[in-house]
């Protein structure tokens, strides 16, 4: 009769194992192995809670084995005393048998109780649903970046929880458009952002504000963009109001952005009715930089810009009257397009421009009357003609100071002296300072380092080759800020000699 219990309850261990294994769409080998864990516990709950018994289950006939393992050891331990054997002892069981191994003896059929049956079928429910998560989150995890739909199962606290059909996902409230409101039964397009994991089970994380869900929803509408021939390569957004995309072709036959917009607007029209009406512009991507930068500023015209590479800013000359179109509302326009360029964008007026050109005139003349005691009408000729330092004016000749107006072979004589006795006089203070400050010898052979140079870097307490090499070419060439701001250097000299620096440093 035990026999025939037993046989009964292999059939239906089988038959379960197989039922839950195509029910849930997971392997029959996690649902075994959860049985296993359900019996090894219902086996400890009978045998001893601290013992080390094993259950192991035969995937073919069903046939149930439970085993005590007890390790070989020369002495107790304080805490494993019910899973260990002394040596002494294990020998007479075992004659062969080292330190280490197991003892292994074979406990009889495990008969479950109610009580010990309903524990079971708990423990094994429990390992399924962790199974079927498990790989709910592999497959989810590997969507990350696509777009999800689904349908609105409810609303908690204003985020959204989704049905994907086999799981949910939550779009948070932050994450959706602003203004727009979704109920019970709706369906909804998402971009898969996250998906987390951690001891309660997984989570998918939708958003219908990040930048990525424009550019997907253009990979569904746009054909040539899902076949790579049309590339996005940047998206800028604010959420329900405007955004910009930049998008490149190497095919020189097709126009990108009208690509983008469609036979009468009917392919960003499309992107547009998804984002509550967000407003789009398209524009075509470059390589240089200020071409893509006026594009993004689009519909704003540009007359100029200014680009400091090392501090990824730049300065924006734009028509007095495009102003506003250029900023946008709230700053909107040039916020956009600086995301999308990834540049800090400066905007200035033509007139601004202007102004500032004036001032840069003015000062530029003040140290010239100061350095060449010279009258400002002098200074201000020398300044018209791009003699802005006292260096390009010493090494300068005088024939070619005679053509500028009012200038004869005396003045330009004078100029010239001038010029070369107060570079003279600095040389000599120069010096004076470098011998009083700067000992390390390394920084004093740099390749192209002058003493004019040093003397500026020792003003700034910048002593030594390994304070050299660890600043940056725009802390010494900045037009503004710039430690050799005077000097009118090239960036690229500069950045050679600090890279010359560094490698002899580290």
């Amino acid at each position: 009769m035990a026999k025939q219990k037993i046989k009964v309850i292999r059939e239906e261990m089988l038959q379960v194992a197989n039922n839950v294994a195509l029910e849930k769409n997971i392997e029959q080998d996690d649902v075994f192995m959860a049985m296993e864990q359900a019996l090894e516990k219902s086996a400890r709950v009978k045998y001893g809670i601290e013992r080390d018994i094993r259950v192991k289950i035969n995937r073919d006939t069903g046939d149930i084995k439970l085993e005590s393992f007890l390790k070989v050891v020369d002495e107790y331990s304080e805490t494993e005393q019910s899973r260990e054997i002394l040596l002494e002892d294990a020998i007479k069981i075992k004659k062969d048998v080292k330190l280490d191994e197991f003892i292994i003896k074979e406990l009889p059929p495990l008969e479950l109780g109610r009580v010990a049956a309903q524990n079971a079928k708990g423990v094994i429910i429990q390992k399924v649903r962790e199974a079927d998560k498990l790989k709910q989150y592999e497959e989810y995890k590997d969507r990350v970046g696509e777009i999800a739909v689904g349908i609105v199962k409810r609303v908690e606290f204003g985020n959204l929880i989704i049905d994907l059909g086999k799981s949910e996902a939550i779009i948070k409230r932050e994450e959706l458009i602003p203004r727009e409101t979704f109920k019970n039964g709706d369906r909804v397009r998402s971009y898969i952002y996250e998906v987390k994991s951690d001891l309660k089970g997984y989570q998918v994380f939708l958003s219908r504000t990040h930048p990525q869900f424009l550019s997907k929803l253009f990979h569904q509408e746009v054909p040539e963009i899902y076949e790579g021939v049309i590339e996005v390569k940047s998206v800028s957004r604010d959420p329900g109001s405007r955004a910009k995309i930049s998008v490149f072709t190497q095919d020189s036959t097709i126009d990108p952005v009208g690509a983008c917009v469609g036979m009468r607007g009917s392919r960003v029209q499309a992107v547009v009715n998804e984002l509550q009406g967000e407003k789009i512009d398209i524009v075509t991507w470059s390589d240089n930089q200020a071409t893509f930068l006026a594009n993004a500023l689009a519909p704003a015209e540009v007359s100029k810009i200014f680009l400091y590479e090392e501090k990824n800013r730049v300065e924006v000359v734009i028509p007095d009257d495009q102003l506003s179109l250029a900023i946008g509302r709230k700053g909107q326009n040039v916020k956009l397009a600086s995301n999308l360029t990834n540049l800090e964008i400066d905007i200035l007026t033509e007139e601004e421009e202007s102004e500032r050109r004036q001032i840069e005139f003015k000062e530029k003349s003040e140290i010239l009357t100061d350095l060449l005691d010279v009258e400002d009408v002098i200074a201000q000729l020398l300044v018209t003609e791009g003699y802005t330092s006292v260096d390009s004016i010493a090494s300068e000749t005088s024939d070619n100071l005679e053509k500028i107006e009012g200038f004869d072979t005396e003045l330009a004589n004078e100029i010239i002296s001038r010029a070369k006795n107060t570079l003279k006089e600095q040389d000599e203070e120069n010096l004076k300072i470098v011998d009083e400050k700067i000992q390390d010898q390394d920084l004093k052979n740099l390749n192209g380092m002058t003493t004019a140079m040093l003397a500026l870097l020792a003003k700034q307490n910048i002593l030594n080759l390994s304070d050299f090499a660890d600043l940056a070419s725009y802390e010494l060439v900045d037009k503004e800020e710039g430690i050799f701001k005077n000097l009118d250097l090239d960036e690229e000299i500069v950045n050679k000699m600090i890279m010359s620096a560094r490698e002899k440093v580290f």
